[in-house]
C-alpha cells in the first residue's frame, strides 16, 4: 500500500518543569533498579520482531461483529456492504490513530520526567520509557501509513488530558497521569486488541507494545506508592480528584465521533448507541481493569474515591490482577520468545 502523506502539523504548547540534578547518584532504590535492569533486556527492534510483509485486508474485520459499536441497534442492520466495509476500515484506522498520539503525548511525558524525578534511579529508569515510547510512536505511525493509509486527528478526550499532564509542573502529577491512568488504559486496551484481533499483524504487534506498557505501569506504582503514603491530605484529595476527571475523559473517548462524521451517518445517534451497546460498555469498563488496582497501591482508593467509582461501573475491579503479576507474564513471555529465537539460530547453524 502506498504510504499516506499528511500535511506537516506542528504545534507548540507552554509548559513549566523543574529540572531536577542528583549530584550524588546515592541508589537506595532496589525495586527501581531491578525495574530498570528488566527494561534494558527487554528492548525490542520492531524491524527485526515484526513481519511488515504481511498484507493488510482492510475490508477484513479487526474484531468480532458483536464488538462493533453500532451492532444490534436499527442503524446497524440498515447498513449496506458497502458502508459495512467503509466502517470495517474507519474504526481501526481512528481506534489506531488515537493510540499513536497518545505514544507521543506519553512520550513526551517520559522525557518530561527524566529531566524532573528526584532520584538517580527513576531517572534511569525513565531513560528507557523514553526509547520504548519512541519505538511505540514509530511502529503505530508505520502500521496506520505503510497498512492502513490514512489516520485521525487526536481526540478532544485524549487532547485535554494530555495537555492536562504535560502542563502540570509537579512530577508526582505526570507519574500519576501517564503511567497510572493513561499506560494503565493502554495495558488493558492492548490486551483486548491482542486477545481479539483478527488481522495478524496488529495483534503482533500490540503484544510487544503491551509488554513495555506493563513496565511501565509497574513504574508509576513502585514512584508513587510511598509518596502518597507521606502526602498531606489535601494533596491526596487533589490527585483523588485529578484521577477522577481523568477516568470520565476517558470513558468518553470511546465514542467515534469523528467516524460518524466522516462516514455520514447520524453523530449523535451513533454515540449514544455506542454509549448503550453492551459490548462496548464492557470495552470500556474493561479498560480501567488495571488502573483500579493500581490506584488502590497508590493509596487513592478512599471511600470517597470508591463511590466516584462505583457511579463509573468500574469499582469491581479494585482486587483484579495486580499490576505486577501482568509484569511477570509480560516478563515470562519475552524471555519465552527469546530463548526460542536462541533455539532457531542453532538449529539453522
Amino acid at each position: 500500500m502506498t504510504e499516506a502523506r499528511r500535511p506537516l502539523d506542528i504545534e507548540q504548547i507552554e509548559a513549566s518543569l523543574s529540572i531536577s540534578f542528583n549530584w550524588g547518584y546515592e541508589k537506595t532504590r532496589e525495586d527501581l533498579t531491578e525495574l530498570y535492569r528488566k527494561a534494558k533486556r527487554s528492548q525490542w527492534d520492531s524491524d527485526e520482531r515484526l513481519d511488515w510483509s504481511i498484507d493488510v485486508d482492510l475490508e477484513k474485520s479487526y474484531i468480532p461483529e458483536f464488538m462493533h459499536p453500532l451492532f444490534g441497534s436499527e442503524i446497524y442492520d440498515k447498513l449496506d456492504e458497502k458502508k459495512k466495509n467503509e466502517l470495517a476500515i474507519e474504526l481501526p484506522v481512528w481506534t489506531q490513530s488515537q493510540f499513536l498520539h497518545g505514544e507521543q503525548g506519553a512520550l513526551l511525558a517520559a522525557a518530561q520526567l527524566l529531566n524532573s524525578v528526584p532520584d538517580i534511579e527513576s531517572k534511569l529508569y525513565a531513560s528507557t520509557q523514553v526509547m520504548d515510547e519512541a519505538r511505540h510512536v514509530e511502529v503505530f505511525d508505520r502500521y496506520l501509513n505503510e497498512k492502513l493509509g490514512s489516520s485521525y486527528p487526536i481526540s478532544p478526550h485524549l487532547r485535554k488530558l494530555l495537555d492536562l499532564i504535560l502542563k502540570d509542573s509537579r512530577w508526582d502529577m505526570k507519574l500519576l497521569g501517564m503511567q497510572i491512568m493513561v499506560e494503565g488504559l493502554a495495558l488493558a486496551a492492548f490486551g483486548v486488541t491482542r486477545n481479539n484481533a483478527l488481522e495478524p499483524l496488529i495483534k503482533d504487534l500490540t503484544t510487544y507494545v503491551l509488554q513495555d506498557e506493563a513496565r511501565h505501569v509497574a513504574y508509576g506504582v513502585l514512584s508513587l506508592r510511598d509518596y502518597y503514603a507521606d502526602a498531606k491530605e489535601s494533596d491526596v484529595r487533589e490527585r483523588e480528584d485529578f484521577v477522577y476527571e481523568a477516568a470520565v475523559m476517558m470513558r468518553d473517548r470511546f465514542l467515534f465521533q469523528e467516524v460518524w462524521e466522516k462516514t455520514g451517518l447520524p453523530v449523535n445517534e451513533c454515540m449514544q448507541i455506542t454509549l448503550d451497546n453492551e459490548g462496548q460498555k464492557q470495552f470500556r469498563q474493561l479498560l480501567f481493569a488495571k488502573i483500579v488496582p493500581a490506584i488502590k497501591r497508590i493509596g487513592l482508593l478512599s471511600s470517597r474515591q470508591r463511590e466516584r467509582f462505583h457511579d463509573l461501573g468500574i469499582l469491581h475491579y479494585e482486587d483484579w490482577e495486580d499490576p505486577f503479576a501482568e509484569l511477570a507474564r509480560a516478563e515470562g513471555e519475552f524471555e519465552a520468545e527469546r530463548l526460542e529465537r536462541e533455539a532457531a539460530v542453532s538449529a539453522a547453524e
